[in-house]
């Protein structure tokens, strides 16, 4: 019985695939994301895999195609001409073949490339494709430590809240105070549309969001100059630790096919950014925390962020204490990992990112805590996951306390990240 509903949850998660599969790209889903999502088309390659592995392997190229020139990969591709999502393109005119936004999202390619190498039945193919795409994702890697590490401490910054993945996060909200409002061009948002106005950011943040936009459109998105130019800097050790780990991974892959220049790049790029992580961990709470590149300061504010960084190869004891940190969280939530401490005044269950539970953040952290031994308190997670899909389906996030579903429906990287929390179950 238990392989029978376990066989039906993974082909209900490939439906929600096959309807959001655009041929050569997916959308996270319909209505409220109608584009190709950088790191959303990474993760979701690790599910298309599972039916399909030359269709995984076309998603990830299918970004890339669109990489800069100078080696960034967008947060955004508009294949298609769409007006149910704003800002569109003719908000972020970035002047480039295809539209694209101008900033970028947690560099996550480089282990799901490693992942779906290492998995491929079809070696062949696999090794043909991963090739190709070694070059371009050092590169971009290359991209970030220039325009976003100006001083070479070995973490990068982000400078806009969307490029975290985690846009609404508590984490930006001192810094985000500092983002002007005045001469936002007026705007109608389209999110509030499909998802319940209380369950997304709010119009301050919006504003604020829309500032940096036009502010950086208005140095014509030249990477060069955008770090220092913004008045938001944030050091988010979630971010970095999938840099780290996909650096890492990527010199694995690479050393495995003899691109031993790519290798040697990436390996010092993880071994840095492990030793700098080391700034960001708080004794206080039990996990990393932001660090405000403008004012020198950490943020004290315990998120899912500061969690993250079990996924790539930091020091056993700092595992361990996140470890009986989630633990200490999962006695207070019903469902985990919460993207935000609940005894945090500022927790809030319904809103975006600053206290729902998201199944690819689980997959991310259950993957560390699993490769590090931690393994019962993974399997907790991954526990708590399959139980949310069981209740609620195929949501964008859920509220960690009632399980109910929020933001989008029949989410794309959601589906996803089941197929690989029940195969790997299995």
């Amino acid at each position: 019985m238990i392989s029978l509903a376990v066989n039906e949850t993974i082909a209900r998660a490939v439906e929600v695939l096959r309807e959001n599969d655009h041929g050569d790209y997916t959308i996270p889903t319909k209505g409220l994301y109608p584009f190709q999502w950088n790191w959303d088309s990474c993760l979701t390659a690790l599910g298309l895999a599972h039916y399909d592995e030359a269709r995984a392997w076309t998603e990830i190229e299918t970004l890339f195609a669109h990489q800069w020139p100078d080696g960034m990969v967008p947060h955004i591709v508009f294949h298609v001409l769409n007006d149910s999502y704003f800002p569109g393109p003719e908000i972020w005119r970035t002047n480039r073949p295809t539209a694209t936004s101008g900033i970028t999202q947690p560099a996550v390619a480089g282990f799901a490339v490693r992942r779906l190498f290492d998995r491929a039945k079809d070696k062949e193919l696999a090794a043909e494709r991963a090739r190709a795409l070694l070059p371009k994702i050092d590169a971009w890697h290359r991209w970030f430590y220039e325009n976003r590490d100006p001083r070479g401490e070995g973490l990068v910054a982000i400078i806009h809240p969307w490029e975290s993945g985690r846009d609404n996060s508590i984490d930006w909200d001192d810094a985000f105070e500092r983002v002007p409002t005045e001469g936002v061009e007026a705007y109608t948002r389209r999110d509030t549309l499909h998802a319940d106005p209380a369950h997304r950011p709010t119009k301050a943040q919006y504003d604020r969001y829309l500032w940096l936009l036009q502010h950086f459109r208005a140095l014509g998105w030249d990477n060069a100059k955008l770090h220092d130019a913004s008045p938001f800097q944030i050091v988010d050790p979630g971010f970095n630790a999938i840099l780290i780990r996909s650096a890492a991974d990527l010199a694995d892959l690479a050393e495995t096919l003899g691109e031993m220049e790519i290798a040697k790049a990436n390996r010092a790029r993880a071994e840095k950014g492990l030793l700098a992580m080391e700034r960001l961990w708080s004794d206080a709470h039990g996990q990393y925390l932001c660090l405000d590149r403008v004012i020198g300061k950490l943020v004290d504010s315990a998120s899912v962020g500061g969690i993250l960084p079990v996924f790539s190869a930091i020091p056993k004891p700092r595992i361990a204490a996140i470890a009986a940190t989630i633990e200490r969280i999962a006695g207070k939530a019903r469902y985990i990992v919460p993207s935000h401490d609940l005894d945090d005044p500022r927790f809030d269950a319904k809103r975006y990112w600053r206290g729902p539970v998201w199944l690819v953040v689980n997959y991310m952290i259950a993957d560390g805590l699993a490769a590090s031994g931690h393994t019962q308190v993974a399997q907790r997670i991954t526990r708590s996951s399959v139980d949310l899909i069981a209740e609620s389906g195929f949501a964008e996030y859920y509220d960690p306390l009632s399980g109910e579903p929020l933001g989008g429906g029949r989410f794309t990287w959601t589906a996803a990240m089941v197929i690989e929390f029940l195969k790997s179950e299995r």
